[in-house]
């Protein structure tokens, strides 16, 4: 062939055009200044891959190696001097291309992990979890949560909190992969036991709820107790039954007087006078002892608050009559304060709190059972002050209202009073004396933060809004610091602070004059109960890290796995 007549020494080499263009671009680069004979450079091809002949070249091998240049070569023509820049740019960049290499993986690396997926939202662990405990072990540990657990929601703590208690107890007696489920009415507690064991599920109903925070106390102590220093099983729950056991604090009789001093304690601070006080302290006996009454015989509690909110209206037709004809001692007393001290000692014990705080933390099934439990004992007290108020209407009662409810000239004696309302409602739910003392100082506290509302030209709505934070926010602190439940004395400090007057004046304009006003009051009180909510929500939310301990700390690392479930990710 051809190529096979060529001889070898001649294979691999350039054509002498390529040479020649060669060796006329190594000349043109390497001439020096002054000299009109180029030296010759050898090519590629003279050297091989790897050359092994010393060369002189002006043109650095590497940038680590700076070029001598000698004063002749600053006379080097423009053109020149930036071809060889052009090569030794070349050449750098070259040499610089791995490391911009790296840094495009970095920022790749970035990149994918700004932009990647979150953690996965599902709740229970994906690693099959078995820690280990009997079955019969295990089915007593999950017994007594689930009692504990009933005990606290039936005195309205929130779902947040027995959950988180639950789990706290649970895991001091290693039990990890337990799951609790809390509505208003059943709480659901499962052990999954791993993938080869079936699980251990137990559900309670909740039947009965009364308001015992001494209880509450107690069995919020067996708790910290029990999750710092596990005792045995059969223990524990002998002490539980210990407490579930216990009578009442007080006699009913002082609870029927606590009853009657919070509604003294409101006319007073409603500045009545001292017929009005005595008056109203009267009329909410009887409504304690006819709730009783109602109570014991089964009757629903819906009627039960007809019949209370129809006693003090009954009582406030009977002075718009007595003050109709003259009647001797009775033409001062006003209808509305007795009214309104009836309202308050009704809607006192309603779960406004447990509502709002289990809407905020994400368990809607229970915040609605609780919302639509209060809204219904609220429309009980409004039935019966309409049934009365369209009675006597009909009976040509000439109708009277005050057309303002003010307060006590002095402001000190306006937050001694508020205290008070305070300190006769914990004793109403059984509260321990400390729980008393503590809840007098949230109650002042309430009602400090409420005037400062008003001195600032707020409305009710706001004022309220602004009191109930400074109860939501010192509780907890106090609740711990002072060992006493946080519950008992946030719901006490928000007594003052009820729109009783609003409920009573909004339905009276709506039946005895038939107006819009009327309407507009009862909305303008419904929105200072959800600004009661909300701001101690919120005051909740605030003054949990504060006045932490070491058994407060483990609830609150449960409270916060709660919750975690129970958000969603984004």
């Amino acid at each position: 062939m051809a190529h096979d007549d060529k001889p070898d020494d001649d294979r691999g080499k350039p054509s002498e055009a390529s040479d020649q263009a060669g060796g006329e671009r190594s000349a043109a680069m390497t001439r020096p200044a002054g000299n009109d004979h180029p030296q010759p450079v050898p090519s590629l091809h003279e050297t091989g891959p790897i050359a092994t002949k010393s060369v002189t070249s002006p043109l650095p091998l590497t940038p680590a190696q700076p070029e001598l240049r000698s004063p002749l070569d600053d006379a080097a023509p423009a053109a020149e001097s930036a071809a060889a820049k052009s090569v030794f740019r070349t050449r750098s960049a070259i040499q610089r291309w791995p490391l911009d290499a790296e840094r495009r993986t970095r920022l790749r690396n970035r990149f994918l992990h700004a932009v990647e997926g979150a953690p996965p939202t599902w709740g229970m662990r994906i690693q099959p979890a078995d820690d280990g405990v009997e079955e019969a072990r295990a089915r007593a540990v999950i017994d007594l949560a689930m009692r504990i657990a009933e005990a606290l929601l039936t005195t309205g703590s929130s779902a947040a909190d027995v959950t988180a208690t639950a789990i706290q107890l649970t895991h001091a007696y290693g039990l990890r992969s337990v799951h609790v489920d809390v509505t208003f009415t059943s709480i659901t507690v499962s052990h999954h036991r791993g993938e080869r064991h079936d699980p251990v599920t137990v559900m309670r109903v909740v039947a009965n709820r009364t308001s015992d925070f001494d209880r509450l106390r107690r069995i919020q102590k067996l708790v910290a107790a029990l999750a710092q220093d596990p005792i045995p099983i059969e223990e524990a729950r002998e002490r539980f039954t210990e407490i579930m056991r216990r009578p009442h604090l007080y006699h009913r009789d002082v609870v029927t007087a606590a009853n009657a001093g919070l509604a003294a304690a409101i006319a007073a601070l409603l500045d009545g006078s001292w017929q009005e006080i005595v008056l109203t302290l009267v009329t909410a006996a009887f409504i304690d002892r006819s709730l009783l009454w109602v109570s014991r015989r089964g009757l629903a509690a819906f009627f039960a608050q007809i019949i209370g909110g129809a006693i003090p209206t009954g009582v406030a037709v009977i002075l718009m009559y007595a003050r109709a004809h003259d009647v001797a001692g009775l033409g001062s007393v006003s209808p509305s304060v007795v009214v309104t001290a009836g309202i308050v000692v009704l809607l006192a014990g309603l779960q406004l709190v447990g509502a709002a705080q289990d809407a905020i933390d994400g368990y809607y099934v229970t915040a609605t059972g609780r919302g639509f439990e209060v809204l219904l004992m609220t429309l009980g007290v409004v039935v019966g002050i309409l049934m009365v108020l369209g009675l006597g209407n009909r009976a040509g009662v000439p109708a009277y209202i005050s057309p303002t409810l003010g307060f006590a000239p002095s402001v000190t004696l306006q937050i001694s009073l508020a205290g008070l309302v305070s300190a006769a409602f914990a004793i109403t739910t059984y509260s321990g004396p400390r729980t008393v003392l503590v809840s007098l100082l949230t109650g002042a506290l309430g009602w400090s933060a409420y005037l400062v509302g008003v001195f600032f030209q707020l409305s009710i709505a706001p004022a309220s809004a602004i009191g109930a934070f400074a109860v939501g926010a010192l509780a907890p602190a106090l609740g711990r610091i002072c060992r006493v439940p946080s519950l008992a004395i946030t719901t006490a400090g928000l007594v003052t602070l009820l729109p009783g007057g609003m409920v009573y004046r909004g339905l009276y304009d709506y039946v005895g004059a038939a107006s819009d006003e009327g309407l507009a009051t009862l909305m303008s009180a419904g929105t200072v109960g959800l600004a009661l909510a909300a701001g101690v929500s919120l005051g909740t939310y605030v003054g949990r890290p504060m006045g932490e301990t070491r058994a407060s700390t483990e609830h609150k690392k449960a409270l916060r796995r709660v919750l975690r479930r129970r958000r969603t990710t984004r």
